[in-house]
């Protein structure tokens, strides 16, 4: 959970372009972040090329994308499948 929390922070800071303040679980993607569905997909591309998971398009829905932690919940899961 460390490593898929560390990067989806890293990867989140350098779509925004800035430092999160406090990078809760709680912090909403589009509300809090002000993230789109254009610099949602960049980040998808961002994760799968520079965490090395691969996106399941069947398994993406609204609540992977809620929140930090929803996002880092699911990239946990793809990292753990790929290391399966």
């Amino acid at each position: 959970m460390r490593e898929a929390s560390a990067s989806v922070r890293i990867e989140l800071e350098s779509l925004l372009g800035h430092e999160i303040a406090s990078p809760s679980p709680d912090v909403r993607l589009f509300e809090d972040l002000a993230l789109d569905s254009t610099s949602l997909l960049e980040l998808l591309m961002n994760l799968e090329d520079n965490v090395g998971i691969e996106v399941d398009p069947d398994e993406i829905s609204a609540e992977v994308f809620a929140t930090i932690g929803s996002l880092t919940d699911y990239v946990d899961k793809c990292l753990a499948r790929k290391t399966a």
